[in-house]
C-alpha cells in the first residue's frame, strides 16, 4: 500500500488539496501500526487541528520500519468512514498525515 504523506498540514481540507495536488506522485509504502476508531464528533475534533495533541498518539507509533516503510495510525470515522494515516514521526500530534 502507498500513501502521499504531508509534513504538518492544519486540517484535513489542507491535506485533501496537496493531495489533490499530488495525485500523480507515486506516494510512499506504508505500515499500519495501529487503528483507532472515531465517532463524528471526536474525528471532526482531529480532522479541524492535526497539530494538536492527542492521548492516542504515541511518540513511537511513527517513523520508518528497518524495510523503509512509514509506521503509521489509521484514524477510521466510523460514521462516514474516512480515514487519515498518522505518522507521528516521534511526537503525540499528527506531524505528518495522508488519505488513504
Amino acid at each position: 500500500m502507498r500513501a502521499l504523506f504531508f509534513r504538518k498540514m492544519v486540517d484535513i481540507d489542507e491535506l485533501r488539496y496537496y493531495t489533490e495536488l499530488n495525485r500523480d506522485q507515486p506516494g510512499e509504502s506504508y505500515v499500519v501500526t495501529k487503528e483507532v476508531v472515531l465517532n463524528e464528533y471526536d474525528f471532526l475534533n482531529f480532522s479541524n487541528y492535526f497539530m494538536r495533541p492527542y492521548k492516542w498518539i504515541d511518540s513511537d507509533d511513527g517513523g520508518l520500519t528497518e524495510d523503509g516503510k512509514v509506521r503509521c495510525i489509521r484514524v477510521i470515522n466510523e460514521d462516514s468512514g474516512d480515514v487519515v494515516l498518522v505518522n507521528s514521526e516521534g511526537y503525540n500530534y499528527a506531524r505528518y498525515t495522508a488519505l488513504e
